[in-house]
């Protein structure tokens, strides 16, 4: 029972080893992570930090950097969390082993004390020959060979305890030491974040003084925000009136050849968006494949930072509403595609590009491009460019979008964390 007590016990400590080894790999590649994006944000805040005048752009980027690094104090915290874990397991099992080898030391002494007192050939004689009959002289003297043996195997035992041992109080140490090195790294992202809280307040009191002016830029922004949706949306609704005419003059022609052969007219399909663009097998199948990469579409740029998220923002008393998300990323970042699709419209808006790529009902918005790889009519696949990103008051942005017909999604729910 006690060996099986010991397996269970090596067992579990492994098991419970091994998922902290996986959590603590997964936080130490999610903070390396936030640290690319917080480095990211940091070198495209360096190139425009001598600018006189202060961009919503600015703004956004620097909130975006705190929310990460605040993120990224969290992960370290996770980490804290899980090494105090370990160290109690670790902790445990040292004080356990440290039990069972003094427990062995123990019966180990006793065996000795009572090989000695029975050291002797003679003694060992007597006792063989002191036996009632052969089959208890012959189960003595497999005794005495099996204590000899079992002498040996405890020593050996205990010197493999000992080896445990002295391993766990090497792991434990290192535990202690690691989490030094996160308690410092901790304290450092702190002060980094407090400065950056402070160049935060600054910015908002600047930004509350020239309010008026920053109304203005919202404003400007947003009228050319307002057209360039105007034509994403008349674009889209372009797309839905082909398939509709597609699929009504299909429904004449059935309806027809049934007339023509005596037949039934075929049941009519509901008339919706989704039926429209999905009415084809081959854009259902694309339409189903798309929704069911959702929450795991990639990023349409390699490396970036969502800086404006989805929906109604507010700076100061000026309100406007995003229909996606700007990502901001390094100069020249080509612009992918996140999904095989069609290039339905490539268009030239205010000296910059967006495309539109169609899959089945869905449909995903490339705006603020100043050059374009692909053209109307083109089949795309997953991850292939379409052109590259321009810059936005500065900064390297890309404004991004996904659609179900013409409704707006959150990119964030689609891309992959």
């Amino acid at each position: 029972m006690k060996l099986y007590k010991l397996l269970f016990l090596v067992l579990f400590l492994l098991s419970a080893s091994i998922a902290f080894g996986q959590s603590s790999a997964e936080l130490k590649r999610k903070k390396e992570a936030l640290q690319r994006e917080i480095d990211l944000l940091q070198k495209n805040a360096n190139k425009v930090a001598n600018n006189k005048r202060l961009t919503l752009s600015q703004i956004n980027s620097l909130n975006a950097k705190i929310r990460l690094m605040q993120n990224k104090i969290g992960v370290i915290n996770s980490e804290m969390k899980n090494l105090d874990n370990q160290i109690h397991e670790n902790t445990n099992t040292v004080q356990d082993l440290k039990g069972q080898l003094g427990q062995l030391k123990k019966e180990y002494a006793s065996m000795i004390r009572f090989a000695q007192r029975n050291r002797s050939s003679y003694d060992k004689m007597m006792f063989i020959f002191a036996a009632r009959d052969f089959n208890q002289a012959y189960m003595r003297i497999k005794y005495l060979q099996q204590f000899g043996q079992y002498r040996k195997k405890q020593a050996d035992y205990i010197q493999g305890k000992q080896k445990d041992l002295n391993y766990k109080i090497v792991i434990l140490d290192k535990n202690l030491k690691e989490k030094s090195s996160l308690l410092h790294e901790q304290e450092n992202e702190k002060n980094k974040l407090g400065k950056n809280k402070n160049e935060q307040s600054k910015v908002l009191n600047k930004f509350s003084k020239e309010e008026r002016q920053y109304k203005q830029d919202i404003s400007e922004r947003k009228k050319l925000q307002v057209q360039l949706d105007r034509n994403i949306r008349a674009a889209i609704a372009r797309e839905i009136e082909i398939a509709r005419k597609k699929a009504e003059d299909e429904e004449r022609l059935a309806a027809a050849s049934a007339k023509a052969d005596n037949k039934p007219a075929p049941v009519a399909k509901a008339k919706t968006t989704a039926g429209y663009l999905t009415a084809t097998p081959e854009a259902a199948k694309l339409s189903t494949a798309f929704e069911s990469n959702r929450g795991a579409l990639p990023w349409p740029v390699a490396t970036g930072s969502i800086t404006e998220r989805f929906g109604k923002h507010m700076e100061g008393q000026a309100s406007y509403v995003n229909d996606g998300v700007n990502i901001e990323t390094a100069e020249n970042s080509p612009v992918r595609a996140v999904f095989n699709g069609k290039v339905t419209t490539v268009m030239d808006q205010f000296g910059k590009y967006f495309v539109l790529i169609q899959h089945g009902q869905y449909f995903t918005v490339y705006q603020n491009l100043k050059s374009v790889t692909v053209a109307k009519g083109e089949e795309v696949s997953t991850k292939q460019t379409i052109g590259t990103v321009a810059n936005s008051e500065g900064t390297p942005q890309l404004q991004f979008q996904i659609r179900r017909g013409m409704v707006a999604q959150n990119p964030e729910a689609w891309i992959a964390k």
